[in-house]
């Protein structure tokens, strides 16, 4: 199960929101070992596409360098599906390298009429998806 905070899973949304029509994506990091979301880290789709998202290699080689120096590890990876529903793509889950991680996907079809809005995470190992419970909290206890 994810439990993330409503101010991470606003950010998160504002984000695929903001950068719709084209796939927006992103990492929240947390401190290594406990599976806590605690900083947002909004990307940049370097393919800038609403079918496909890319981290640019140098800005995913700092973060990986700046979570390290923080004793962070990347909790949650997301992105958004611009005309989809909220479902890894083959692309998504052959791109899929942290097993540690959540991969959560937001819909923002529903934004041209085509149906809900959707926020769902995931696990995704060795090319094995597992839907998972997401639990919105107001703070972490």
């Amino acid at each position: 199960m994810l439990t993330i905070t409503q101010a991470l899973y606003d950010q998160i949304v504002a984000h695929a929101r903001e950068d719709h029509p084209d796939e927006a994506c992103g990492v929240l990091a947390g401190p290594v070992g406990q599976g806590r979301p605690e900083r947002f880290i909004p990307m940049l789709n370097a393919a800038r596409s609403p079918t496909f998202y890319e981290f640019d290699s140098q800005d995913l080689l700092k973060l990986y360098r700046e979570m390290d120096d923080r004793d962070e590890e990347p909790v949650v990876i997301y992105h958004s599906h611009t005309a989809t529903e909220a479902y890894p793509s083959r692309t998504d889950i052959s791109y899929a390298n942290e097993p540690g991680a959540h991969y959560v996907l937001v819909s923002t079809a529903d934004t041209d009429g085509a149906g809900d809005f959707q926020f769902r995470s995931f696990r995704i190992v060795e090319g094995e998806v597992t839907e998972e419970e997401v639990r919105v909290v107001s703070h972490y206890g």
